[in-house]
């Protein structure tokens, strides 16, 4: 047997075509962000064959066309609802009052957009307390009748995830249809196998995206982010809330947990449910009928006009940065943001400073403490950078702030589960609610002045007294922040 012997220079020469053919995907065959491209390169050129197996975990992007894998009568069904609503919008027939009427480009983009049906009659109640939203969500769980679909990306390994566990159980023995779906990766402590007595009593439990023998995960860098739960197709709920006890404020390392979730009933409730039924049909075996959940109206006596926005890396758009910026860009006097991370795109940044610019009081709030180093320092890089154009910055000082709410002029708002971030925008699969009602987002406005108080403001003297070290990891992580 002949034994090929490679000189250093024959390896080098195999790891320079490699990366060349690599980078040449990333360059020419993915259509990346600019930002994103050249962060990809830098990795690839300079840290070569490690830095191939990095971007075969993280960097490959996912197929865009028809990913959830619709049949032409589902996409004929859901597409002649937004082609008519289109229609509606176009036609100035759905306009009820001034403030929808005010907002209607918002309205049509996130129709034509991401396909966001505006309804106009919910009734929303707004959970920043832990406790609250877990003490209202088993309430309602108790209560179910029928069907039970929660999804979340993180489901800790502890007291209130058994808490949760046993009383799906309880309705599943009672013959309710529960289904969970939870990510892969965010839940990794979490199999079927925590969920056994409930599943033989008729429940289903899925993981989206889910990892080879528990080991291998090629799609790793791109979670479902997403935190819903619809009982009997007539509440929903929305938001920022996982499952696990830090959520409680019981984790000593986070203290309290400042968050934003929605509740929801009317006809929104359909919107959320069709975002889970995507889902769900894309990683269960046992599919859902789209029939019986898309002719569901449950219609109720609010008064809030909502639109469910849905984002994630299977589009090409970036629905959800889209409808913040055009957000941004409506404000004529407020615009108050709450997000854990703050590491958006040029886009983004841009469009808060014409804000500033133009006279709108921006604030935003983020954590004093964050959970993650790298991110952390990010944030106030991109933080700090709005100082100068007259941003105040707020840092959340009482425990952790997870809370993702936009408010602008108080009058329209969007919570949810998209973070201000390369990631949120891009890489992870999210759903945001939009408000139109001034009473709601006159609560939400109220939520962060009263954040205020436990807050401390990050002024441009402050900023300036930072350390030589400080500085370096903000250059360091801002270089990196269009893959964080």
């Amino acid at each position: 047997m002949d034994v090929i012997n490679l000189s250093t220079l024959d390896v080098s020469i195999i790891i320079f075509v490699i990366n060349f053919l690599l980078a040449a995907v990333v360059v020419f065959i993915e259509r990346r962000d600019i930002g994103s491209t050249w962060a990809w390169l830098m990795i690839l050129f300079f840290i070569p064959i490690v830095g191939f197996i990095v971007y075969l975990f993280l960097g490959r992007q996912l197929k865009q066309k028809n990913f959830y894998n619709l049949s032409s009568e589902e996409r004929s069904y859901l597409l002649s609802a937004v082609d008519e609503q289109i229609h509606q919008l176009q036609d100035n027939r759905f306009f009820h009052n001034d403030l929808l009427s005010k907002h209607s480009d918002l309205l049509l983009m996130n129709v034509k957009s991401s396909n966001a049906l505006l309804t106009l009659d919910n009734k929303i109640e707004i959970f920043t307390d832990g406790h609250e939203k877990f003490c209202s969500l088993f309430e309602d769980i108790r209560k179910a009748k029928e069907e039970i679909h929660l999804q979340y990306y993180i489901i800790q390994r502890d007291s209130l995830a058994d808490k949760l566990r046993d009383e799906l159980t309880k309705k599943a023995k009672e013959g309710v249809k529960v289904r969970l779906l939870y990510d892969e990766i965010g839940s990794r402590r979490i199999s079927p196998a925590f969920f056994k007595e409930m599943i033989t009593y008729g429940g289903e439990v899925e993981a989206f995206f889910p990892s080879f023998l528990k080991l291998v995960n090629f799609r790793i860098n791109n979670r479902n982010h997403r935190k819903l739960c619809i009982i009997d197709r007539k509440i929903a709920y929305i938001g920022g809330f996982n499952i696990g006890n830090e959520y409680l404020g019981l984790d000593k390392k986070f203290g309290y947990w400042r968050d934003t979730h929605l509740k929801v009933q009317g006809e929104a409730v359909s919107q959320i449910q069709g975002r889970f039924l995507l889902d769900w049909n894309y990683a269960a075996k046992n599919k859902m009928s789209f029939e019986p959940y898309s002719y569901q109206v449950g219609k109720h006596d609010g008064k809030s006009p909502v639109q469910i926005i849905g984002s994630g890396p299977n589009t090409v758009t970036e629905h959800i940065k889209n409808m913040y910026i055009k957000l941004i860009m409506s404000a004529k006097r407020t615009l108050y943001i709450q997000s854990p991370y703050f590491v958006p795109d040029a886009s983004f940044m841009d469009a808060c400073k014409i804000a500033l610019l133009s006279g709108v009081d921006v604030r935003i709030m983020i954590p004093s403490k964050g959970d993650s180093a790298v991110v952390y320092w990010a944030t106030w890089a991109y933080a700090g950078e709005l100082l100068d154009y007259g941003a105040k910055i707020y840092l959340y000082e009482k425990g952790f702030i997870h809370a993702k709410t936009i408010v602008v002029d108080e009058e329209v708002a969007s919570v949810g589960t998209a973070n201000i971030d390369t990631r949120s925008f891009r890489l992870n699969f999210e759903v945001n609610a939009v408000i139109y009602d001034e009473k709601v987002a006159k609560n939400l406005y109220d939520l962060f002045l009263q954040d205020c108080q436990d807050s401390s403001e990050l002024t441009m003297d402050r900023y300036k007294e930072r350390s030589l070290g400080i500085k370096l990891k903000e250059a360091i992580t801002r270089l990196l922040s269009p893959i964080l």
